[in-house]
């Protein structure tokens, strides 16, 4: 039987964190063409460190997106146990589009430049995500908040709209992602 992972040292913990912040920043900005040798340089650390936590590009990749969407998750349930279950869909949505996706465009674009589907390389991921956005569903309709006849993947379907509108006409970004809002609100 394989022995479980042992949890990583503080320092180790550090690197690896920093290696992911930094290489989240470099392909979001430059793409995915962006060296692992560089993405250690600018870290501060060495290459081996690096190679030792993510031995493939694809690792690191795979590893930056369930970063990413990770922290997305950990977001939506913190607005979530805020104590307005009716407004936090909406508080989440606006943060999906007016800051995840202006900062992260640049890097699914790069993933998407390459052939990589982020719902294909991290499926775990996509799940949580789509997950939190049915809790958030269901709370925002419980306090009566949001209409009964959208469900997780229409409201998906709209914050890749609104992600691909703000890419479009990022002046108006925020009161057309309002617009929408106003749409899944009850009358």
């Amino acid at each position: 039987m394989a022995q479980p992972a042992r949890p990583l040292r503080a320092d180790a913990a550090r690197n690896r964190a920093r290696v992911l912040e930094v290489a989240y920043e470099t392909f979001a900005a430059e793409g995915l063409g962006v060296p692992i040798d560089e993405i250690a340089r600018r870290a501060g650390v060495g290459a081996g460190t690096v190679y030792r936590h993510f031995p493939t590009k694809e690792e690191i990749f795979r590893a930056v997106i369930e970063d990413r969407i990770s922290r997305i998750v950990d977001d939506g349930r913190t607005l979530l146990a805020a104590g307005n279950p009716g407004e936090a869909l909406f508080m989440f949505l606006r943060s999906m589009v007016l800051d995840w996706g202006a900062t992260n465009q640049g890097l699914v674009d790069a993933l998407a430049g390459v052939g990589i589907d982020i719902n294909d390389a991290v499926p775990e991921a996509e799940e949580a995500f789509l997950g939190l956005l049915g809790e958030l569903l269901r709370a925002a309709r419980k306090a009566g908040t949001v209409r009964r006849d959208v469900d997780v993947p229409d409201v998906k379907a709209m914050v890749v709209g609104c992600q691909a509108m703000q890419a479009y006409r990022p002046d108006t970004a925020e009161r057309l992602t309002e617009v929408v809002l106003d749409g899944l609100r009850t009358s």
